[in-house]
């Protein structure tokens, strides 16, 4: 039977000043999937509210509009997925072996505080699944606790976009909190590449997290290989 991934993406369009549009960093979806695929693996897409997911516009240009995420904007089937992703409370969560939480600062506002997010998160985990995300989807995994009340990223090895490559990003200003810091205080045992930007993975375990969206590839990959075996 082949492997299921369950993959979350945001529900949010805009930073907290509506005129600044963010959403979906769609290549760390995009390249993702493509890994997954390859292996025959069944994905289905979910968010915190269900329905539409909106794209990060910054994300759609040259040069992170790369090859993967422009055949993803070009097959009509994939881009019908983002206008009709599943709510928490329709997603079995015993017919999954991961969950793959992708970013773009949209999650920001709506990851963290999902009780739905959390609870399936909580039950692949406690069921010995995989626990994933890339870039800003490890602030899905902030506040989510474990059965006995423990957090799940405390004490474990972690990374996600860094307050260095926020600042590098020119978007400081407008975060609603310092991820990296927030991780910290909760107990993660947060590590990032020497230099920003650049692929960087880290597994504990069946945690696996990427830092920033080129390292998307390398965090599914990871993934796949704990999958195997």
């Amino acid at each position: 039977m082949s492997k299921r991934i369950l993959h979350v993406i945001t529900n949010v369009a805009h930073y907290a000043d509506p005129s600044h549009p963010t959403g979906l960093w769609l290549s760390e979806l995009s390249h993702a999937w493509d890994v997954f695929a390859a292996q025959g693996y069944e994905q289905r897409l979910m968010s915190p509210a269900g329905g539409p997911s909106p794209l990060e516009p910054r994300a759609l240009k040259w040069p992170l509009l790369d090859a993967s995420a422009k055949a993803w904007l070009n097959d009509p089937t994939r881009v019908a997925l983002l206008s009709s992703t599943a709510r928490p409370d329709e997603i079995d969560t015993a017919s999954y072996e991961a969950i793959y939480f992708t970013g773009g600062h949209g999650v920001m506002w709506d990851f963290p505080d999902s009780a739905g997010l959390q609870a399936i998160t909580r039950a692949i985990w406690e069921g010995g699944g995989i626990v994933s995300a890339v870039c800003h989807g490890y602030c899905g995994l902030l506040n989510t606790r474990l059965s006995d009340g423990a957090l799940l990223v405390s004490g474990r090895r972690i990374t996600g976009f860094s307050w260095t490559e926020e600042v590098l990003a020119g978007v400081a200003k407008e975060m609603p909190y310092n991820a990296e810091a927030e991780m910290k205080a909760r107990g993660a045992l947060y590590d990032k590449a020497l230099l920003p930007f650049v692929p960087h993975v880290v597994t504990d375990g069946r945690l696996v997290t990427g830092q920033n969206p080129a390292s998307a590839k390398a965090t599914a990959r990871r993934v796949s290989e704990l999958l195997r075996a």
